[in-house]
């Protein structure tokens, strides 16, 4: 007789083995019939675009599934080597950014003291910050300090998300630094 040492976890492991090669032999399992359905698959004949996730400052790569102008799908990228295909609960989620009835398409504008928000076309909302930009610049441009030369503002800054790529945040830190903004900031430390 053969004594058998075994763990509570090697004993679920071996058992649910166990379960699942007796149900795949006794019951039966057509590899043809699981190839064929694979063609039914709502990502079969979607289009992948690979992504980095907006959530926070790692990095994770995403594999976008789209069909018909709309998004199918999303996974992680395995060919990422931040996360090899592996994303958190945040990154499992990243398609109801696109997908949800919730999801705002248009500007929304709150007037100072007003309590509700209206819709804005996007000229309107454009036109509208960099007047803003430009006035708080002018009101708070210091262009010597202590007899140096600075061209700086401290009223304004900037802050940078993980969606950015590298071409982007070079283009916004350009920008900023042309305005005379000291405090620029970037989340994602990767």
């Amino acid at each position: 007789m053969v004594e058998i040492n075994l763990n509570r976890r090697q004993f679920l492991k071996l058992s649910g083995a166990t379960a699942a090669t007796l149900a795949v032999v006794e019951l039966g399992f057509n590899e043809k019939k699981a190839y064929a359905s694979t063609k039914e698959f709502k990502i079969s004949k979607s289009t992948v675009t690979p992504t980095i996730c907006c959530y926070c400052g790692v990095g994770c790569g995403i594999l976008v599934h789209t069909k018909d102008n709309t998004v199918v799908y999303t996974e992680g990228d395995p060919d990422n080597p931040i996360n090899e295909g592996k994303l958190c609960s945040k990154g499992t989620t990243l398609r109801q950014l696109y997908t949800s009835e919730k999801r705002l398409t248009k500007p929304l504008y709150r007037a100072p003291g007003s309590s509700k928000w209206e819709e804005k076309d996007w000229e309107w909302m454009y036109d509208t910050i960099a007047k803003r930009v430009k006035e708080t610049r002018d009101k708070t441009f210091v262009a010597t300090e202590n007899g140096m030369t600075v061209n700086k503002t401290e009223a304004i800054a900037s802050l940078g998300g993980a969606a950015l790529d590298n071409e982007e945040c070079y283009l916004l830190a350009k920008m900023m630094r042309g305005l005379g903004v000291t405090y620029i900031e970037h989340q994602a430390r990767i």
